[in-house]
């Protein structure tokens, strides 16, 4: 963006970085968002801190050819749209693409957006779309490709996540005229104006809000959120269109994907790669372990705790970790005894956060807080710590109509193993409170299926750059990846206010608010951050690990 077209709040934020009201990181985040670039606004950060702050490096001259195999698990990739698990996501995204990307150093940048532009007050944003992408099969890519995915992922119909985040943005709820079997009137979601998503010429698409938001350069790579070919109709298969740099040309759910590099060039930069081949190695980490020693593959998707020493002593492969807000919440649906506060309460009064980070994940990671924003966002607020209390959550059991305790039955898959040594360290824990909780271990690709409807279960969330993501997607009312069902007009006031809220102080005001409000009402424990890692042969070149586990191809190699 040139500077005659300097937003109106990035010379605020040079000034909060330079009077120390807000850090590097936090300065870096929100001026890209408001359409600073990357390069400078990075140079405006060092320079204020007196040392350059380096930005991740471009790729170098990266050997050509071959083929890379990684561990991962091949789920079912029909619908894009719908994904709810990163591994289909990072099949899928190396066909197509993404309006924008964020970076391994949570900076957002463009994707087939080659610039956007937001107004004063963040209602308006306009994206500039790149005029040198072409689909695979010669077509032009352009506006009405982006107002058609855009369109489809905000449609109830559809199903997808993405109504989460901008569901304060761009659509409004209403009532449909139909009862549910309490009773109550049915509402669904529309857009809030005809012209909400608006194609100005063939390259510029604008979004027109009803609020304020912040993040919108972030939404764009909710990893749901692929640019799909319209002709396809939202449906992803062997041989599907798309912008990216490979094209599907095997897929078999539970055996393996395999993707080939495309002759033209990719707008994108690369490919380097002839194929890659995703392997699924299953639930067993032992298998992993086993297939990277045998050079069975070159790398895994992720690497799990329970394997890290046998990992670690492998001579051919190299270590990569990244500081993550990723998670997994146990959390409750609004059902007995659930739905008293009371016993939600006595759950996270009976657990030690800082126990289950040990027993868990040995201390790799950060004790959570039970309201899901992690020390990573920006906008974290910090409150008291959350202490242990037994008798405290007996006392609440008791006050709910439970004085000899509860039986119930919580649901959880064993890959990967920390899940399974968290949920166990819990039920032990929740037993010194009378809360008698039985292990229901469903295999991975059952719980796939069933995880936003069992009434008591423990999920892994993603990462995402910026808290008021993740309350959007798993806590605000109506929404399809809110698991627990969890509904509080109150929270979700609240959170469109933070997502609109520029001035990094307020926010965290109004931050602190919604982590408070989690801690007091809500649905979830939530005791770990975890520590990401994975693990690569030498061989291979260009890795970078991304807090969120993506994958971009075009930017690997190995050397033969």
């Amino acid at each position: 963006m040139d500077h005659d077209h300097e937003h109106v709040l990035i010379p605020r934020l040079k000034r909060q970085l330079v009077e120390r009201q807000i850090d590097r990181r936090e300065f870096l985040r929100y001026a890209t968002f408001l359409g600073m670039s990357a390069p400078a606004a990075y140079a405006f950060a060092g320079r204020i801190a007196g040392q350059p702050l380096v930005a991740p490096a471009a790729a170098q001259n990266l050997p050509r050819g071959g083929t890379l195999r990684l561990g991962m698990r091949c789920q079912d990739l029909k619908s894009p749209h719908t994904y709810s698990w990163i591994e289909s996501a990072n099949t899928a995204r190396q066909v197509v693409d993404y309006l924008t990307v964020t970076g391994v150093d949570n900076v957002t940048r463009p994707g087939l957006v080659e610039k956007w532009e937001a107004s004063p007050d963040l209602k308006t944003w306009t994206l500039k779309l790149r005029r040198n992408v072409k689909w695979h099969n010669g077509r032009q890519f352009n506006a009405d490709d982006v107002v058609w995915n855009l369109k489809r992922v905000l449609d109830p119909k559809t199903g997808s996540s993405v109504v989460g985040l901008m569901k304060g943005f761009l659509l409004e709820e209403f009532e449909t005229g139909e009862k549910d079997d309490k009773g109550n009137a049915k509402k669904s979601t529309r857009l809030w104006d005809a012209n909400a998503i608006q194609k100005v010429d063939a390259f510029t698409v604008r979004l027109n809000g009803k609020t304020p938001q912040l993040a919108i350069p972030e939404q764009l790579f909710h990893y749901p959120l692929l640019i799909l070919d319209p002709a396809e109709n939202g449906e992803f298969k062997v041989g599907s269109n798309g912008t990216g740099a490979f094209t599907l040309v095997e897929s078999e759910v539970g055996r393996r994907q395999v993707l080939k590099a495309r002759k033209e060039p990719y707008w994108g930069g690369g490919p380097y790669l002839d194929q890659i081949e995703f392997i699924d190695l299953g639930d067993d980490p032992a298998a992993a372990v086993s297939a990277l020693a045998s050079k069975q593959v070159d790398g895994l998707y992720a690497a799990d705790i329970v394997q890290l020493d046998a990992l670690q002593k492998l001579p051919h492969v190299q270590m990569y970790s990244v500081t993550t807000a990723y998670t997994a919440t146990a959390r409750v649906q609004p059902v007995k005894p659930f739905d008293d506060k009371r016993v939600r309460q006595a759950l996270r009064y009976a657990i030690d956060s800082n126990v289950i980070l040990q027993i868990a994940h040995r201390g790799l990671g950060q004790a959570g807080e039970h309201h899901h924003v992690s020390p990573v966002h920006p906008e974290y607020a910090k409150l008291v710590p959350f202490q242990r209390d037994v008798a405290k959550a007996r006392r609440l059991l008791a006050e709910a109509g439970h004085p000899n305790g509860i039986d119930t039955e919580i649901v959880c898959r064993p890959q990967p193993g920390w899940e399974l040594l968290a949920v166990q360290a819990m039920v032990e824990q929740w037993k010194e409170a009378g809360i008698r909780v039985k292990i229901n271990v469903m295999p991975s690709t059952q719980y796939w299926e069933v995880w936003t409807k069992v009434p008591f279960g423990f999920t892994t969330w993603a990462h995402r750059p910026l808290g008021v993501m993740s309350l959007a997607l798993a806590y605000r009312t109506g929404v399809p990846w809110n698991e627990s069902k969890y509904s509080n007009p109150e929270f979700d006031r609240l959170l469109s206010l933070a997502e609109g809220t520029i001035d990094v102080a307020a926010r965290r005001e109004v931050m602190a608010q919604l982590e408070r409000i989690l801690q007091d009402d809500g649905p979830i424990v939530q005791p770990v951050w975890r520590a990401i890692f994975t693990f690569h042969d030498k061989r291979v070149q260009g890795f970078k690990a991304h807090p969120t586990l993506y994958i971009f191809g075009h930017q690997l190699a190995i050397a033969t």
